[in-house]
């Protein structure tokens, strides 16, 4: 049925041209909402950053002996507390990246929804992964720490059985790397197409997601690649993409620029 423009302003007295126009104090909530939401996503990133640099980067510094697993079984037998650090940090990573993809995809979906969808898939996908690494952590835990099963095994089989452990962690982790990379790379485009970061956050993250894949593929396919001149920088890009855009959330929480509208974007 139709209706006359008095009718209309009658409905929306605010609004006597009858041309719904934003209000601004709607505007001004959403715009708080969306900062919000990214200062909490930014909490999230710093305790995956924090308790990431912790148990893969700081833990293994003061344990792992290159080429030697038995020197470094026997380090984390010597250091049995900061094994158990990092074992419970991994734990603590593990769950704030579980929800981190969950608390970015409102902030970003209307920038691409498929793609905040991918994104959320292959970071979710990790955790499992990355769980069902830490059982091998935790069986090399118990090796070294249990009086019944060193007792039962003896010291031989016990440090051989420690000794396989450890490689089956770093194995299982090596795929888990895969997935950690894979996830930058929708979250990057997404990150870039938003306009809600500096878009040299989201260039970043895509060229994080390449440094894992050279990573992950280069191990694999050439040996002695770890120790090549250009392993120590192929993991920069992502250090500072990750690292830049927790504490950008974390300070400037994700703002919504003026124009700027969900919408169903693929």
């Amino acid at each position: 049925m139709g209706g006359s423009p008095c009718d209309a302003r009658a409905l929306h007295p605010r609004d006597p041209g009858g041309l719904m126009s934003p209000d601004p104090s709607v505007e001004r909530d959403m715009a708080m909402a969306s900062s919000h939401a990214g200062r909490v996503a930014g909490l999230l990133y710093l305790i995956v950053v924090v308790t990431g640099i912790f148990c893969l980067a700081y833990v293994p510094s003061q344990l792992v002996v290159a080429g030697d697993p038995q020197a470094t079984v026997a380090n984390i037998a010597a250091s049995e507390f900061l094994f158990r650090l990092g074992i419970a940090a991994f734990l603590v990573m593990q769950v704030a990246f579980l929800f981190l993809p969950f608390t970015l995809y409102p902030l970003l979906e209307h920038a691409g929804r498929r793609t905040a969808v991918l994104m959320v898939v292959l970071a979710a996908s990790s955790v499992p992964l990355g769980l069902s690494v830490l059982v091998h952590r935790l069986e090399l835990l118990s090796l070294i720490a249990d009086p019944d099963v060193s007792r039962m095994l003896g010291p031989d089989a016990v440090r051989s059985q420690a000794v396989l452990s450890l490689e089956a962690y770093r194995n299982g982790l090596h795929v888990t790397k895969l997935f950690w990379g894979l996830w930058l790379l929708p979250f990057g485009w997404l990150v870039v197409k938003s306009r809600l970061l500096p878009r040299i956050l989201g260039l970043l993250l895509i060229l994080g997601c390449l440094g894992y894949l050279l990573q992950v593929f280069g191990a694999l396919l050439m040996p002695g690649f770890a120790d090549s001149a250009v392993a120590p920088y192929i993991g920069l890009p992502a250090a500072v993409g990750e690292i830049g855009t927790c504490l950008w959330l974390l300070v400037f929480g994700a703002r919504r620029r003026s124009g700027d509208s969900p919408g169903s974007a693929l």
